[in-house]
């Protein structure tokens, strides 16, 4: 399979029709995957506090509490595959710095954005719909797509110039990443592994780190459409900072949509299918998608860390058991992101085609 050099058809961006009275047909969801009010819940994923699992020190009371944090993080991916984490080590001012940067930069005037316009083949700029599919039903959004990690496809070029604009996103990079190792090392505990297991499968300091800023115009028919459609994230793992004033992300829990309820900078930490595949499904990845508001604009930034691209990602054989044999084939992350990018969002159905076949 290859990844066609340009987009089927014309680029539409959702932002030059958000003032418009009604959405185009190309956007109008079949029936069954519209938004609906009609269940509300007033759930919420959990929100931990990450500041023990920070720290050193050897206090009693301090490894209690570790203890404690690791508990909780290995209920809540087992049992949502989504939660908050709070008091994680990045500043706020860091963070809504990032946060203007962007709103900042998809307010600029459409022909500089133009100046940064992406393609299928590598996703890397200025986007307005995921997979290449001719005539399919578009999101509505448009999004900022760049890599972080490996150096070797870092191209500071093609970040948006604007005024401290790549220092500030290069800074919000490597904080990222930072936590991001912490958290596998997290993850790996929780699932009776050595704490760099994970990281090692990833690659070890070889890995893959990218961001995806994903705008949202204010919508005259929400009900009709989705920001993004429902899916489950294809790399490793992802740490989303949500806009906190106005709600989106909704996350599939017993066949419910929950509207998830950002707390103030925190980041939403979601398991993806390349730590399903590890975990041979003892960790799930979970359908989410966005709505839309009628009198809003939303921002958020997508940061997603995974596996090195080339690497064939399979069960830790630590986890395959005769009762519980390998679920998953191995699979680089390359052809996986490949497959999904010919496809599009498409709910579970990509990582779930993957399983072995048993008689």
């Amino acid at each position: 399979m290859n990844c066609p050099q340009d987009w089927p058809e014309p680029i539409v961006r959702v932002q030059s029709l958000s003032e418009n009275g009604v959405i185009p047909d190309r956007y109008i969801k079949p029936m069954a995957e519209r938004p609906s009010s009609d269940h509300p819940t007033h759930a919420n994923i959990p929100i931990i506090d990450f500041q023990p699992l920070l720290s050193s020190s050897s206090d009693d009371s301090d490894v209690a509490l570790r203890a404690a944090t690791l508990a909780k993080i290995s209920e809540a991916c087992r049992e949502w595959g989504f939660f908050q984490i709070v008091n994680h080590g990045l500043s706020p001012e860091l963070m809504d710095r990032s946060q203007k940067i962007w709103r900042d930069f998809f307010h600029l005037p459409m022909e500089m954005k133009q100046a940064y316009a992406n393609s299928p083949k590598t996703y890397e700029g200025y986007g307005s719909r995921l997979g290449i599919e001719k005539g399919a039903i578009l999101d509505w959004s448009d999004y900022y797509f760049l890599h972080f990690l490996p150096f070797c496809l870092k191209d500071y070029n093609k970040w948006p110039s604007i005024p401290d604009g790549r220092e500030v996103i290069d800074e919000y990079g490597r904080e990222v990443v930072k936590l991001c190792g912490t958290l596998l090392k997290a993850l790996s505990l929780n699932l009776g592994l050595k704490e760099d297991f994970l990281q090692n499968k990833f690659g070890g300091q070889d890995i893959g780190a990218c961001l995806r800023v994903n705008f949202y115009p204010k919508c005259p028919q929400p009900d009709l459409t989705l920001g993004l459609s429902s899916h489950s994230d294809p790399g490793g793992m992802t740490l989303l900072l949500c806009d906190e004033h106005v709600a989106g992300l909704q996350v599939r829990k017993d066949n419910s949509w929950i509207t998830v309820k950002p707390a103030p900078h925190a980041f939403i930490v979601n398991i993806g299918d390349q730590i399903q595949v590890l975990s041979n499904a003892m960790y799930k990845s979970v359908e989410h998608r966005v709505i839309v508001n009628p009198a809003k604009e939303r921002l958020s930034l997508a940061f997603f860390y995974n596996p090195k691209s080339d690497i064939p990602i399979e069960p830790a054989k630590e986890l395959v058991t005769a009762d519980r044999p390998a679920l998953y084939p191995p699979k680089t992350f390359d052809e996986y992101r490949l497959y999904i990018r010919l496809r599009g969002p498409k709910g579970k159905s990509q990582v779930d085609s993957l399983k072995c076949l048993r008689g």
